[in-house]
């Protein structure tokens, strides 16, 4: 039987748990075997063969060890491609180790080693594809560069929407028709599956730090990449070689985590807009990076790429970088500390922290503070940042008079 044509509400509680009650059981299994049992010498070496290649467990066989299957990350596997409309996704041990896979199993593939990347990017990926250090060669330019910044042997296309920490939008059909033959892998991790479905726009791989939205509560580490079955085998491949694949454990909690990412990110959404809308307001701001503001979405992407502006924000102080140290240390509801996407409220300094290794002429503005806004009440998140700008505004007021 066909599997029913669900909502994405739906699909996020019911995806991967379809065989469950044929199973008795109504909470997600949890797998933590390291080893498992061979039917024999013939079968077991034929199972090791078919997973450490990329393939699927066949009827008869075993999963042998989990550095090369486990059905519990199988499972989370199963409804992140359903949620993404993709044939196929493979889960990895972070976004980092997920991005290195892609990396390796393209240029592998391909016998290319150049990439285009386009900024901004994450500041691991940037560092990453800036370092050589996997042998890429890689292209940095603006989304409206990558026609020329292709070669004869470039294997991937790179881009993030929206993009880390600026929120700039970019837009994808327009980057994989530039990319023609060139595959091109979309940082989904901002939108998630319930804001954007990346390969519905022609790429050829959607990424996420499962670390953020999906997972959903700062309690899990880990990686997924949605993409067609031909990329998914080679992807396994990889992982099973490197070691990479998800704990189970992990798994689990990012699969429970999804049953809940549609309301989250409903709410959050309302409450970055609320959060954002006010900082307009504040003069020690003086500019708000919020894909919901027409004057951050040139190109009209949400409604129509995007189906809504997500729970991020990005302000620019206009005391500088003295003035966002000032914020950043005098938050209390806010934590300070890097990552996203979780149930509470977090804010950090790109430029000091997650985007330190990048180069200087792509690093973010000294004066930027990145907001990651939870399911706290709006006003109690208001209030926080009110008292936090105004101590900073006050220290400057005495410090003025001091010297007067």
């Amino acid at each position: 039987m066909a599997p029913m044509t669900l909502h994405p509400d739906s699909l996020a509680v019911h995806a991967g748990r379809e065989d469950l009650a044929g199973l008795g059981v109504h909470a997600l299994p949890l797998d933590l075997s390291s080893t498992n049992p061979l039917p024999g010498l013939e079968l077991g070496g034929l199972s090791y063969e078919v997973l450490a290649t990329g393939g699927h467990p066949f009827e008869g066989g075993s999963h042998v060890y989990a550095r090369l299957w486990n059905p519990t990350v199988a499972r989370f596997e199963e409804a992140l491609a359903r949620l993404e409309h993709a044939e196929e996704a493979v889960a990895f041990s972070s976004g980092m180790a997920a991005v290195t896979a892609v990396l390796l199993a393209l240029t592998h593939d391909s016998g290319h080693r150049h990439v285009v990347a386009v900024r901004p990017l994450y500041g691991g990926t940037d560092h990453l594809l800036a370092s050589g250090l996997l042998g890429v060669e890689t292209t940095f330019c603006r989304p409206d560069e990558v026609a020329g910044a292709l070669r004869p042997d470039t294997a991937l296309v790179v881009l993030e929407t929206p993009a880390n920490p600026t929120l700039e939008l970019v837009d994808i059909a327009a980057i994989v028709s530039a990319a023609g033959d060139v595959p091109v892998l979309v940082d989904n991790t901002f939108a998630t599956p319930l804001l954007q479905q990346p390969l519905e726009l022609g790429a050829a791989l959607s990424l996420h730090s499962a670390t953020k939205y999906l997972g959903g509560h700062g309690d899990v580490v880990g990686g997924v990449v949605a993409c067609d079955a031909r990329l998914a085998a080679s992807l396994r491949r990889t992982r099973a070689i490197t070691g990479a694949l998800l704990h189970p454990l992990a798994a689990y909690l990012i699969h429970r985590g999804l049953a809940t990412l549609p309301i989250r990110m409903r709410a959050q959404q309302a409450n970055a807009r609320a959060v954002a809308e006010w900082l307009t307001t504040r003069e020690e701001v003086s500019r708000v990076h919020f894909p919901g503001f027409a004057e951050c979405d040139s190109l009209g992407l949400v409604g129509t790429q995007q189906a809504g502006p997500g729970a991020m924000i990005a302000i620019e102080l206009a005391g500088g970088f003295a003035a966002a140290a000032s914020l950043v240390g005098s938050v209390e509801l806010f934590t300070h500390a890097v990552s996203l996407g979780s149930v509470d409220s977090l804010i950090q300094h790109p430029a000091a922290l997650t985007h330190r290794p990048v180069a200087s002429a792509a690093k973010p503005s000294d004066a930027l503070v990145r907001l990651s806004i939870g399911l706290e009440d709006p006003a109690d998140l208001i209030a926080d940042l009110g008292r936090a700008l105004s101590a900073r505004a006050e220290v400057r007021e005495h410090a003025d008079s001091s010297l007067g």
